[in-house]
């Protein structure tokens, strides 16, 4: 046998091991295609109408989306508006409080001054000249007293002498 019976041999060997090989992937090619092919087919009959009814369905929520968006649009804006009312009455507010608040310190402040100087007043015109009036009357009765009193003893008149308290001077 020659080397070239071998050499023959060995390439119909390999070219029908090559054949057995392209006749496997045929096979298994086709039995993919068959499954590829069933698995298409059921999602055609399974899927698709239910993507179908959820699109029919977003078609018929649509407008009502829609209709949510801008009612939630609509109350954002009168939310707003009324948030914007309610911070301008309560600013109003507060400085009307703090007006207030300082107008009452100002009419107590201005009442304290007065009873003060109402005080000064009354201790100048009425107290003071009832001070001197007592001290003058107290005076004049010590002396009465005295005068009295030395006429009755004969040159004693030191002997009883009435003590002035000291409350009697203030009223």
């Amino acid at each position: 046998m020659d080397k070239l019976t071998v050499f023959i041999a060995l390439t119909g060997i390999a070219v029908l091991l090559q054949a057995g090989v392209l006749l496997a992937m045929y096979i298994t090619m086709r039995k993919s295609s068959q499954h590829l092919e069933a698995l298409a087919t059921e999602l055609k009959t399974k899927v698709l109408p239910t993507i179908d009814q959820a699109q029919q369905l977003m078609t018929q929520l649509r407008p009502r989306v829609e209709t949510i968006v801008a009612n939630v649009e609509d109350t954002t804006t009168v939310l707003r508006s009324q948030l914007e009312r309610i911070d301008a009455t309560v600013n109003d507010v507060v400085d009307r409080a703090r007006l207030q608040i300082i107008r009452g310190d100002e009419m107590l402040t201005r009442t304290m001054d007065r009873v003060e100087q109402t005080t000064d007043i009354v201790q100048k015109t009425v107290v003071s000249p009832v001070r001197q009036l007592s001290g003058l009357m107290q005076g004049i009765t010590v002396g009465l007293e005295f005068f009295f009193k030395r006429g009755r003893k004969n040159g004693g008149g030191r002997g009883e002498r009435r003590p002035v308290p000291q409350d009697e001077m203030f009223i």
